[in-house]
């Protein structure tokens, strides 16, 4: 049986308005469909004119301005929608994995913009199929989880020597990245325990936990994020208060965020 990294995956990126899946839109989406046994990467790239202002702290962290997705997006929102949430439904009816850092963001959002354009949601439509996600953030933090140092995008793959290119935070550079995070993951995870001891520098306890990572089936694998992703959500709420700090935004779901007024009524 061939490993799942070394099988076909969809890596998942966007670009947004802002970090607020209820409210924010998509601006850019990149959707790889990524084959290394046939060494083929098909990149669907989508830039989207949703006819509101691009925050500048935005456009500084992306580079889509307002004047640029107005030049460049289409205005055919509802059309480009249904065509990503399209992707990621092919991909799991499939069984193909879909690889998204920090997947919640990216998949709450692509459903919140299904819904506001009265298409069935993407919750529901994956809710009907078996799905796999792969979230190199979730893995990260589970495996090497004392590790000092940011974990954006662009700090985990540094650590784990990805090349991110000049076109970091650009959606198609850092689906490509968290794919390739994902893949140095399992490299280690491949290795075992005892010599990524040895040679990797790792402590004992963090090699086991990556050498654990590959005796997972597929959705073994997707059950163990669930639940590190509950884990994770509750030792930050935790810090928070010992800190004083505010715990609103902090969400336990994974790998979608159901909207508010769902997870009112469930509550």
């Amino acid at each position: 049986m061939v490993a799942w990294h070394r099988a076909r995956l969809l890596a998942l990126d966007t670009e947004t308005t802002g970090v607020n899946p209820e409210s924010d839109r998509i601006l850019t989406a990149a959707a790889i469909d990524i084959d290394p046994a046939a060494r083929r990467k098909d990149v669907r790239h989508w830039v989207l004119n949703p006819g509101v202002e691009v925050p500048q702290e935005a456009a500084e962290v992306h580079g889509y301005t307002t004047a640029r997705i107005r030049a460049e997006g289409r205005t055919d929102v509802a059309e480009a929608v249904g065509e990503i949430a399209d992707a990621v439904v092919e991909a799991a009816q499939a069984g193909v994995p879909i690889i998204a850092y920090n997947a919640p963001f990216d998949l709450s959002l692509i459903d919140r913009e299904t819904r506001r354009y009265g298409q069935m949601p993407l919750a529901d439509r994956l809710a009907a199929t078996p799905l796999v996600v792969i979230d190199p953030y979730v893995i990260d933090k589970a495996t090497d989880t004392y590790r000092r140092g940011s974990r954006s995008l662009t700090a985990v793959s540094a650590h784990y020597g990805v090349p991110v290119g000049e076109d970091a935070h650009g959606c198609v550079a850092d689906a490509l990245a968290a794919a390739r995070v994902a893949w140095k993951i399992m490299e280690r995870a491949e290795i075992g325990a005892g010599r990524l001891a040895e040679a990797g520098g790792y402590r004992p306890d963090v090699a086991a936990r990556f050498a654990a990572l590959a005796s997972m089936s597929l959705p073994d694998l997707h059950r163990f994020q669930v639940i590190q992703k509950a884990t994770q959500a509750a030792s930050f709420i935790a810090y928070r208060k010992r800190h004083g700090e505010p715990i609103e935004g902090i969400s336990s779901h994974w790998p979608i965020i159901p909207p508010p007024e769902l997870a009112a009524a469930a509550a």
